[in-house]
This record gives C-alpha cells, structure tokens and sequence, in this order.
C-alpha cells in the first residue's frame, strides 16, 4: 500500500541580518524508509520529539519532504523497474533512455514530486485523524457543514444524497440525526473524536494516519475508539498508520511496530515478537517504562540515562549511543544499518547475554 524510501525532513534554522540564512537544520526526519502492507495497522512509537508527527504529516504532504520517495499504491513490478533504473544510474552506466523512463516513472508514481493539482486526486485515498479533536474542527460548522464539506469538495453529489452520506456516517459511529445541527463545543472529547474519524473516512479512502487519536481521552472512553477503529477497519478494508506513545494500546491494535528515535527507525517487528523478544536497546526501554497492573511485581530495569540529544546536532554513529549502557568504541563511529536479524546478527550484538536471558 505505501513504500518510503529515505524519506528526509529538515526544518531550517534561519539567521542573519534579515533571518533569511538557513545557518542550521533540525533534523526531524532523517533517511527514513518503511513499507505498510495492505489492511494491516503499523503502530510509529517512540519518545516525545522523535519525529512520529512529522513523519505521518510529510507523508500525506502536509509538510514538503526534504528529499525521498513516497509511492503510493504503486504496482510491485513498477517499483521493482525504479530501483533496478535507480541502482544503474547511481553506478553511472544507465543509458539516456533509462535516465528519462526513471524520471517519468518517478513523476507519475512519486507523491513527493506530485503538484497541488495531482494531490488533490490523491486526498480522497489517504486522510488523517488529528491528536486534538476541538481544534481540528471548525468552531464555526455544525457537524452537518463538516461531515458535508469534503463530499462537495471531491464528489459531485446532489444535496440529498450528501445529507443521506452524513446520515448514514453519524449512525455507524452511534450519533443520532439531531447531533447533525450541533457545534463542536456542545460534544463530548469522546464524541468529537468519532466526529473526526468519520470526516476522515467520508470519501472512503485507503490510508489513514492516526495521530495519537486516543491521547486526549480518558481510559473508557479510549477503549471505545479503539473498538471503533477496528471496526472501520473491517468494515472499509482500512490501512492503518498508528502514531502514539501508549504501547498498551499498540499491542491491542496494531500489526506490526516500528521504534523511532531521533528521526530515525531503530526497529521494526510484528507487534507480539516485538513485545516479548525486543533486540534494540531504545526498545527494551520503552517497553520496561511501561506499569506493572500489579503492586507486588519487580522485575529487571534498565534505566537509561541523560537527555535527548538535539536533532540539531545529533550524534554520529549510532544515535541511541550516547544513552545506550551497551555501546561500545564502533557504535560511536558507524551507523548500524537497518537489516533482518539472523543468528549472525545476533552473535555481534554487545547485548547478545540480555537476549539469551529472555
């Protein structure tokens, strides 16, 4: 469904006379490349700032990518065509046909260089549900104007037939046709919420990107969004990207989870074996800052230590390094790849005692 592929995103830092200079860059998106599989829900965790936001909102373009790929829905042989194009034109033995079919395959395929015109097909396929449910919505709309709003925009509909829309979209998620007439700020967080999904998934898109959806809620009432999402997901054949920091609730809906850390992918695994077998330090301390339901309990804790390093300025080697109690010399000088783990792998790995222990 979506393939990224050294996706970048850097906020200039601006100085001189007139603050026209770019003297530096925040780096809160850095080479980062994933795929989502078609139906599943990819959980993004990770420490606050990390850049999981800005990642789901350059995306959807929303915010303009630095540089990188992002192809979405692309048939596989057609991928498969760029990066064999792409790997000979960086090895320089590419001829001037192939130069220009990878121009016109990246121009037709790549939403990163899609214009505001080409875009606009594409909003009705990817949608996106905000972390604040009131201000995302427009005080000034009933619920009617907004659940209406992107069926005018996108759909050439007659008036009755985007009031039936509204209607049946208000009764999927438990509203009634009265709260049709409501404002935003007569609602419930809980309510507005739904109110959000439902925008979002009015035109019946593919791909949603889920922006901390439950963050703003209380426990019960989490629980129920959750359970409509799911349902959604069903019942409209959805594709799920899940940011949030609450790893509770990455176990109960997501299919797979990927760890960032300062902008960038530190790991990535199917959900359960990311829970009970996790490889990478900055993962294994996540998951040990999560509460024990059980007063008694103890169990091994790694605590790790110092702040955040700046994405201004951000370490070499391996980021996590500067916190991590197993780095060692090498992890200070060479970025670890991305790879699969093998047993291989695993036999490198300065944590490897941790590992076998669990």
């Amino acid at each position: 469904m979506l393939e990224i592929r050294e996706l970048k995103k850097y906020f200039p830092i601006k100085g001189g006379i007139f603050q026209r200079k770019a003297i530096n860059f925040v780096k809160a998106v850095d080479n980062v490349s994933f795929s989502v599989k078609k139906g599943e829900t990819l959980a993004l965790v990770g420490e606050s700032g990390c850049g999981k936001t800005t990642l789901g909102r350059t995306i959807l373009r929303l915010i303009e990518p630095t540089s990188g790929s992002i192809f979405f829905n692309t048939p596989p042989e057609i991928l498969k065509e760029i990066d064999l194009l792409k790997e000979k034109i960086q090895e320089k033995s590419a001829t001037r046909e192939e130069i220009e079919r990878f121009n016109e395959l990246n121009k037709n395929y790549n939403i990163a260089l899609k214009d505001e015109k080409e875009l606009k097909k594409l909003r009705k396929e990817m949608q996106i549900v905000f972390q604040d449910p009131l201000s995302s919505l427009d005080p000034r709309m009933t619920i009617r104007e907004t659940l209406s709003e992107p069926l005018r925009i996108h759909e050439r509909l007659k008036k009755e037939e985007i009031e039936r829309r509204v209607l049946e979209l208000l009764q999927s998620a438990g509203l009634k046709e009265e709260h049709m007439y409501r404002y935003p700020h007569e609602f419930s967080g809980g309510q507005r919420q739904r109110i959000c999904i439902l925008r979002a998934i009015s035109l019946k898109p593919k791909f949603l990107v889920l922006d901390e959806p439950t963050s703003a809620l209380d426990v019960s009432v989490q629980a129920q969004i959750l359970n409509l999402l799911k349902r959604l997901q069903k019942e409209f054949d959805l594709t799920y990207l899940f940011i949030t920091h609450d790893l509770s609730v990455v176990r109960f809906m997501s299919t797979r989870v990927a760890v960032m850390y300062l902008g960038k992918i530190v790991e990535m695994a199917p959900t359960e074996e990311l829970f009970n077998h996790p490889l990478h330090p900055c993962t294994q301390s996540l998951l040990e800052a999560v509460p024990i339901p059980e007063p008694l309990a103890k169990r091994e804790k790694h605590i790790i230590e110092g702040d955040v390093p700046s994405p201004v300025n951000p370490p070499s080697g391996c980021r996590f390094h500067t916190r991590c109690p197993y780095a060692t010399e090498a992890c200070s000088k060479e970025e670890p790849p991305l790879m699969e783990v093998s047993p291989e792998h695993l036999v490198a790995c300065p944590f490897i005692d941790k590992i076998k222990k669990s």
